[in-house]
């Protein structure tokens, strides 16, 4: 090293890192962790009132003692919501799980026409779909009750399987679309290089690669039907409509004073959808975002 060069090292300025008070910090973590603390006990309030309540007798499920512990535990609640519920709920799975499939593969081959086999007045054709999504039930159950009714379709599973296939389209469509403008446009060349179609390209290059937005359909269908109760209400009865309807029946029938039968019943109606989102949350949020940044 040359003697001109050694001033210059000696020059340089040395750099600290900035240093973190540790008050500060520890009090911007508490503050944190406070406010997830609070809004946490604010969420899960009704679910303890839900659940003390489903397991107090007949006397002791009273408004005045709703936040108290049952004097006498018992399973009874249990036991008669889930015989009047039971048939109700295999009528709602037998609902919700082909329709989450039909509207979830629909929707995947309109996404793909509309995103990537692209034809004059796509756009168009996109916004007409998407425009099932702002209208109200309200406005259409009348003329829509009386399509299902010159149409023949049974009342009950048939004709809510079709009706949420049909306002499914809209929200699969969209999510499918978004999620296939971001596959690489060399992928659809190469296929169309080797020969393949339309349906080839999309059943041997799209359709593996999306898991991520059927994850994302398949779950917001399946708690969307499960939990409708508008369409049950105009196109089953409580002999052939799903849970939503027997459970209303429950909360506003013989057993209205009995509090403890209503909120097992709640649990027991609640409790798939639940579970879905515990055990496919995080393949949920990733698959959202897998449409969201472009590839």
């Amino acid at each position: 090293m040359t003697a001109e060069a050694e001033p210059l090292i000696a020059a340089r300025p040395v750099t600290t890192p900035p240093r973190v008070r540790p008050g500060r910090y520890s009090l911007a973590r508490t503050l944190k962790y406070a406010a997830l603390i609070f809004f946490l006990v604010v969420v899960l309030i009704p679910v303890y009132v839900l659940l003390v309540t489903s397991f107090k007798g007949t006397g002791d499920a009273d408004p005045s003692r709703a936040w108290a512990l049952p004097q006498l535990w018992t399973l009874e609640n249990w036991a008669t919501a889930w015989t009047t519920l039971s048939p109700a709920i295999m009528r709602t799975l037998a609902i919700v799980v082909p329709s989450s499939i039909i509207s979830a593969f629909l929707g995947s081959l309109n996404g793909f026409v509309l995103a990537r086999w692209s034809f004059r007045g796509a756009d168009i054709v996109f916004t007409v779909i998407l425009f099932g999504m702002f209208i109200p039930y309200q406005a259409v159950m009348i003329p829509l009750n009386q399509l299902v009714l010159d149409l023949g379709i049974p009342s009950g599973v048939p004709s809510l399987i079709m009706l949420h296939v049909i306002y499914g389209i809209p929200i699969t469509t969209l999510i499918f679309r978004n999620y296939y403008t971001t596959v690489p446009h060399e992928l659809i060349e190469a296929g169309r290089v080797d020969g393949a179609g339309m349906l080839r390209t999309y059943w041997s290059i799209l359709l593996p690669l999306s898991v991520p937005s059927f994850v994302v359909v398949l779950i917001w269908q399946f708690t969307s039907a499960w939990n409708d109760f508008l369409f049950a209400v105009f196109f089953s009865s409580s002999q052939n409509g799903p849970v939503t309807v027997a459970l209303n029946n429950l909360a506003n029938g013989a057993l209205l004073q009995n509090y403890g039968v209503s909120m097992a019943g709640a649990l027991f109606a609640s409790l798939p959808t639940l579970i879905v989102y515990i055990i496919l949350g995080k393949y949920f949020i990733g698959g959202l975002m897998s449409g969201s940044v472009k590839g």
